[in-house]
């Protein structure tokens, strides 16, 4: 099992910053990418950014340039760092630990608990 944890998310204004965090605890052994996903009412779940145990990262379209993933293996954390941020990048983002990037719940992923965003003037 593999328990996620978010933090960070808020309320900001359109052009602003927020970073955030993913704890990640529990067996690993059977991961090999961690996400962020967001998801805003009405809309289906999409991938945010993602990175894999060798350092690849990939991102969505429409966050390219903005949001930088990155992970402290030591601390076992995940972090999503988001500059420039819209009002269409309100959602609540979850953290996802698992084998793959599906959008839907795979017996053997985890996901958190979400954290909302809110991009707002």
């Amino acid at each position: 099992q593999v328990q996620l944890v978010e933090s960070g998310g808020g309320s900001v204004q359109p052009g602003g910053s927020l970073r955030l965090s993913c704890a990640v605890s529990g067996n690993t052994f059977s991961v090999n990418v961690m996400g962020w996903f967001r998801q805003a009412p009405g809309n289906q779940r999409e991938l945010v950014a993602a990175i894999f145990t060798d350092g690849t990262t990939k991102y969505g379209d429409a966050v390219k340039g903005r949001f930088t993933i990155s992970r402290d293996n030591a601390r076992k954390m995940v972090y999503l760092q988001m500059i420039s941020l819209k009002p269409e990048d309100t959602a609540v983002y979850y953290c996802k630990a698992g084998r793959t990037l599906a959008v839907v719940r795979v017996p053997g992923e985890y996901w958190g608990q979400g954290t909302q965003v809110t991009v707002s003037s």
